[in-house]
């Protein structure tokens, strides 16, 4: 169950009433107890105050630094969209970046520094996460996918198009979703501009499958198709 920032910043408080008038007698007990268990009283207060007991367990709220790291990495991301919008595209990408770099860091917090290295994308542990809400998690794999697919779409804005990139950014968001149209459009691009002709024409048919009127999957496919039928008459001609 998540909760607003007015709810958990009112979990958070240590309420400093009592509720009702304390007679001198409790007020005279309480400073007659030893420092140390009116610390360990205040410490077990505060920890009682920091969460909601639902069934007999303490839910577990997310850490300021873990909710300002999902935070910044949304931020990043809608900051990444308006310069794709403005046609900025290099700033895009950087804001993009910056993004996936909060992503990271957020798996840092959560306990795994190699979390990058050890996986293609960084939902695994997002998603895997106890620190996080259901609504945080969300918004992550969301904001993550959203990254990749959006940093290939800036890529083929460019001059000089890095296509292997675009190939791999197109690939991690397939990993997590299949029948996404347009990675899986942008990677038959890719793979088409790489002369891999044949894997080419594999991931534009089946963007072609999720939107049947796109003319952009149907231009491709028919290129795709002409330099595959060129390559099989060039190599039987080369077999005589």
């Amino acid at each position: 169950m998540s909760l607003s920032q007015t709810e958990y910043d009112g979990i958070s408080r240590v309420d400093g009433g009592t509720g009702g008038n304390s007679s001198g007698t409790q007020k005279l007990q309480q400073c007659a107890q030893p420092l140390s268990n009116r610390t360990k009283d205040a410490r077990y207060q505060q920890q009682q105050q920091h969460g909601r007991h639902h069934g007999g367990s303490m839910v577990k709220q997310p850490s300021h630094s873990e909710s300002d790291a999902v935070r910044r990495a949304l931020d990043f991301k809608t900051q990444g969209t308006q310069c794709y919008k403005d046609k900025k595209y290099r700033e895009a990408i950087g804001k993009y970046h910056r993004a996936l770099l909060e992503m990271k860091g957020l798996c840092r917090v959560l306990g795994d520094p190699d979390a990058a290295s050890k996986s293609p994308t960084l939902l695994p542990k997002i998603s895997k996460s106890t620190s996080l809400t259901e609504e945080q998690k969300g918004a992550m794999e969301n904001a993550e996918l959203e990254c990749y697919n959006s940093l290939a779409a800036c890529l083929l804005q460019m001059e000089l198009v890095n296509y292997e990139r675009v190939k791999e950014y197109c690939l991690k968001v397939l990993r997590k979703e299949g029948e996404n149209f347009k990675a899986l459009y942008r990677s038959g691009v890719a793979y088409y501009h790489l002369g891999d002709y044949h894997k080419a024409l594999y991931y534009l048919t089946e963007s072609h499958k999720q939107q049947p009127s796109d003319t952009n999957a149907i231009r491709y496919i028919q290129l795709t198709e002409m330099k595959i039928r060129r390559n099989a008459q060039r190599e039987k001609k080369d077999a005589t």
